[in-house]
């Protein structure tokens, strides 16, 4: 089956819901892919992933039918090219702080005219039953789409400036971190009011620019919220607490009563 992409799903369904992934292992990854998950994306940010886990999980999630997005490491858009390279659909770069860090992440995952990325898409090709080289080319800047994480003082300031670089094709706001940043430290609570305020301006100003919106959504019912405003991708807790919740409620019901 050929794979999917982020692109196509958001095309028909408006928005979608993602897994969040931090373990390494691929079979988990399919395990969620096949879960009803719109989309997985491996977080190498703070996950345990490194290059091989990426490459096996990609191909692992297109098992699973829907898109794989990959979470980089702050700073590292060589990763980001290799990412793609291995058929990711999307890449989040966390920490974009200024247009300088936008361009720079632009420029490795979009090709020219945008931006500056290598040819070299082999295990991308093989996983979407590609085997045009040419018109993969033709069609690859608009179908992988690059995130640019807001989560700073910083990001908040030069956001306008962000969105205007060319090849940044959404936003995604770290909920966590920017109450951090907007705290200066003290607290780590998404929900806070003005945290709120702060992520609803961020969304109008990316749809003014004519950009997707993602933000982490740590429930379930935040995740409703945030589908009710509009967010076109919002992640969904984390591998971690799949478990937790499931073998939770399981051992409640076997030992009520």
């Amino acid at each position: 089956m050929a794979s999917i992409s982020l692109v196509s799903v958001l095309r028909s369904r408006g928005s979608c819901l993602t897994a969040w992934l931090a373990s390494p292992e691929p079979l988990i990854a399919e395990s969620a892919a096949r879960a009803g998950f719109d989309c997985v994306t491996l977080d190498m940010q703070h996950g345990l992933h490194d290059p091989g886990s990426i490459m096996r999980g990609i191909g692992a999630i297109a098992l699973g039918g829907v898109p794989a997005i990959v979470r980089i490491p702050v700073g590292d858009f060589a990763m980001a090219s290799r990412a793609l390279d291995m058929g990711a659909s999307a890449i989040i770069a966390p920490m974009i702080n200024s247009a300088e860090d936008a361009r720079a992440f632009a420029a490795a995952t979009k090709y020219q005219p945008l931006g500056e990325r290598s040819w070299g898409p082999v295990r991308a090709m093989q996983l979407a039953g590609a085997t045009d080289g040419a018109a993969f080319l033709r069609n690859t800047n608009a179908e992988t789409l690059t995130f640019a994480m807001i989560e700073t003082r910083a990001a908040l300031a030069a956001l306008d400036d962000i969105l205007a670089v060319p090849g940044i094709d959404a936003v995604f706001i770290g909920p966590s971190d920017l109450s951090i940043a907007l705290s200066d430290g003290a607290d780590v609570n998404p929900m806070r009011p003005d945290n709120q305020a702060a992520a609803a301006d961020v969304l109008a100003r990316a749809r003014k620019a004519g950009k997707l919106v993602g933000i982490f959504a740590i429930t379930g019912e935040q995740g409703r919220l945030y589908r009710s405003l509009g967010y076109d991708f919002i992640a969904l807790g984390t591998d971690g607490m799949y478990f937790h919740l499931g073998a939770s409620t399981m051992l409640a019901e076997a030992r009520a009563g």
